[in-house]
């Protein structure tokens, strides 16, 4: 697969590049994907979350009334469950909601994902750039020009790029990652990839 490569003004420079099909054009398999995108939401979760259970309940500990002759049922403790204020049943406990996925299915679904939107033609590869300094105006001139300014966009850099990053921080809409960090979820909640032209070789390598 070839794709025209734009500079930053959004033009044609007359060069292609060479899309693997190994990488871009496979056939999706929807469950390493949702399995990819599954662990990677498991793993924002913190997992601090904890409710006290009657063991961890501050009061008293005596018989609250006699066993019999009340009519109602027998009670033992202030902190039971049944009581407001008594503690929690079963109640979340810390964890880690973290699972392992193998390193092929996790490489399955990417490709996955990138030929989704390989297909959707919502890919585009850029020549390589940088910025003198970082200036967020500058960054918002070049997605303009690539017509993805009001969409969600992923840039993806071929080496980390601190003036670029730092451009594109205060954007809601737009998130510059390095090839190395890019994920099933990255690639598929962004609404267009812009790929510049010196990652290609790392991801299809890693990829491939």
């Amino acid at each position: 697969m070839e794709i025209a490569v734009l500079d930053i003004k959004g033009k044609e420079t007359g060069r292609k590049a060479k899309l693997s099909d190994a990488v871009f054009a496979i056939e999706p398999n929807d469950h390493a994907v949702y399995l990819d995108v599954k662990q990677y939401l498991a793993n924002q979760r913190q997992g601090t979350h904890k409710a006290k259970e009657r063991a961890e309940i501050a009061g008293s500990t005596r018989k609250i009334k006699k066993q019999k002759g009340t009519g109602t049922a027998r009670a033992g403790s202030i902190k039971s469950p049944i009581f407001k204020g008594g503690g929690r049943v079963f109640g979340p406990r810390p964890r880690n909601y973290g699972f392992k996925l193998n390193k092929n299915l996790k490489r399955l679904a990417r490709k996955s994902a990138l030929s989704i939107k390989a297909n959707d033609k919502a890919i585009m590869v850029v020549e390589d750039f940088s910025f003198d300094t970082p200036k967020t105006k500058n960054f918002i001139e070049v997605l303009k020009a690539l017509g993805v300014e009001s969409k969600k966009s992923l840039i993806v850099l071929g080496d980390s790029n601190k003036n670029v990053y730092l451009s594109s921080r205060n954007l809601k809409t737009s998130e510059v990652i390095s090839s190395s960090e890019l994920s099933t979820y990255k690639i598929l909640n962004a609404k267009n990839i812009v790929f510049l032209e010196g990652s290609l070789e790392g991801i299809e390598s890693k990829l491939s």
